[in-house]
């Protein structure tokens, strides 16, 4: 998103995870806050375990990860992205950003 991007990640909030391991050296250069949940603390990440759940709809835990397909993983993204939720008045977290992008466009 170039130039727009701290505007629209304000701030990123991971858990402790190797491969978020170097996320504050890849933002050094940016305004975007990044943070860091506290080990088995999920309620840190409220949003984050919605989407886990909502997920495992589709990929139960336990599934062998070989055996999700890109196309799988494309249709479940699509799925969630498009999912209608409440905090946002029933808009979809893609409508919301798409909007939102449109008009912090660079």
């Amino acid at each position: 998103y170039g130039t727009s991007f701290d505007t629209i990640f304000q701030s990123i909030t991971s858990d402790n995870g190797s491969e978020f391991a170097d996320l504050t050296s890849c933002l050094e250069h940016t305004a975007t806050e990044v943070y860091y949940a506290h080990p088995f603390s999920s309620w840190e990440r409220g949003a984050n375990e919605q989407n886990n759940g909502m997920i495992r709809r589709f990929i139960p835990k336990g599934i062998d990860p070989q055996s999700v397909t890109p196309e799988m993983v494309h249709r479940v993204e699509s799925w969630l992205n498009h999912y209608p939720r409440k905090v946002l008045g029933y808009a979809s977290s893609f409508d919301v950003f798409y909007q939102y992008t449109s008009s912090h466009a660079a």
